[in-house]
């Protein structure tokens, strides 16, 4: 039987959505993969590209979590930036200078509502938690936010 889900995501942000909303992004890594996103070396290098992309105003970052196989982040776009571009160009660079090797797509989610973005950087801040890697999001060095 064949799937009915797309082969591809369509990223494409509607025109009517206002510059500067906020999505839930979530991008993995190729199961093959034998790395790991939290290991020496290649941990720092994503948190660092994370903080110069901010820093740069490519994205505004509220969140980015490192889990060992995945990324959570809850980000905003330049609106001059399709999203797709700035995470492709991200993924670029992260893939040639730490060798990731991502899932060629990612998930993304627009945020619509204030209590929605709560709840949705709570999700991100526990997912350690979750998975049991720490007792406390604060425990998890692997975490980038704009105000620490």
């Amino acid at each position: 039987m064949e799937s009915k889900y797309p082969k591809r995501l369509c990223h494409a942000v509607p025109g009517w959505v206002k510059d500067g909303a906020v999505f839930h992004i979530r991008i993995r890594v190729q199961r093959e993969w034998s790395g790991s996103l939290i290991a020496e070396g290649i941990g720092e290098g994503l948190l660092e590209s994370v903080a110069f992309n901010h820093a740069k105003g490519i994205w505004y970052c509220r969140v980015f979590m490192l889990m060992p196989d995945h990324v959570h982040a809850l980000l905003s776009f330049d609106p001059c930036r399709s999203m797709s571009e700035v995470i492709g160009n991200w993924k670029s660079y992260t893939a040639k200078r730490f060798g990731v090797s991502w899932q060629s797509n990612y998930f993304d989610h627009r945020i619509r509502h204030d209590a929605s973005l709560d709840g949705k950087r709570e999700y991100v801040l526990n997912n350690p938690l979750a998975k049991e890697l720490c007792e406390r999001w604060e425990d998890w060095k692997w975490r980038w936010l704009p105000d620490e």
